[in-house]
């Protein structure tokens, strides 16, 4: 498909929606205003296509709650995943090697980190280990001895400081170890690194590619900086009334809130 509309006239051909803080309201529901314009924009020809920063263990449910069959993008670009088929279709991982020297590298700048990291996989484990708060209710495998965090393939290390804030941690991290991974901050307490290059741009280009979808036909949601590279690849980026600062000075546009359905408030305003 090319950048016109299609036949059923909403005016993009792909739809794409960050989760947290954007398609979820703070209970994780989605509102029954949201499902129903999605699914008018979808019945007007528009994909959709689930864009987080959560890999695929922590968004299965997710999925399966909203009856989400399509292709989904989750560890922040690492993982394209077949909801329908319960499948992974790619899968990016960390090298381990470089990972370690990026954390001795930040560590070295800003003293001690609180670890926590996410495995690769279908039902791969989020392993925490001492101090690292973990937000929400998901599922988690604490560890104490380091060595467990390298012990098998990974997606990405999730980073907090005793002090800094997200921001500064992020900031500090990126000037300590830019070179050697990707820093991306995803929410509240959520600063992670992942391998070099890798982006929710990337891992949306692949998804798309599949569906034979292009950037210039895409409107994309989110909340947050990880989004900031899904909205420089998509034509047009709306950021929610509760995004960060970040992520609103790059924005085409500003909606509503999560809480109020800022999703359906765009998407009302296209259908035909």
């Amino acid at each position: 498909m090319s950048g016109t509309s299609p036949a059923g006239g909403f005016p993009y051909q792909l739809i794409a929606t960050d989760l947290d803080g954007t398609l979820l309201r703070s209970d994780e529901s989605v509102s029954p205003r949201t499902r129903e314009a999605l699914a008018a924009a979808t019945a007007a020809g528009a994909a959709h296509i689930v864009v987080t920063g959560r890999a695929v263990p922590w968004t299965r449910h997710i999925l399966d709650d909203l009856g989400y069959q399509g292709l989904a993008v989750c560890g922040q670009g690492a993982q394209v995943y077949d909801a329908g088929a319960h499948r992974l279709l790619t899968s990016v991982t960390l090298d381990r090697q470089l990972a370690g020297v990026a954390l001795a590298k930040i560590e070295a700048e800003v003293g001690p980190l609180h670890l926590a990291a996410s495995r690769d996989g279908l039902s791969g484990e989020v392993l925490v280990g001492p101090g690292y708060a973990v937000t929400g209710a998901l599922p988690s495998t604490p560890f104490t001895d380091a060595s467990d965090l390298w012990a098998a393939p990974l997606n990405k290390i999730y980073i907090q400081h005793p002090d800094l804030t997200d921001d500064e941690l992020a900031e500090a991290a990126r000037r300590a170890a830019g070179g050697f991974v990707t820093v991306a901050m995803a929410g509240e307490g959520i600063v992670e690194l992942l391998p070099l290059g890798l982006s929710k741009a990337t891992g949306l280009s692949l998804a798309a590619r599949r569906l034979g979808l292009k950037a210039a036909g895409t409107i994309a949601f989110g909340d947050m900086p990880n989004d900031i590279p899904m909205f420089a690849w998509a034509a047009h980026g709306v950021a929610m009334a509760n995004a960060h600062e970040q992520l609103k000075a790059v924005a085409h546009e500003m909606t509503s809130s999560n809480e109020e359905d800022g999703i359906a408030v765009v998407l009302e305003r296209l259908l035909p």
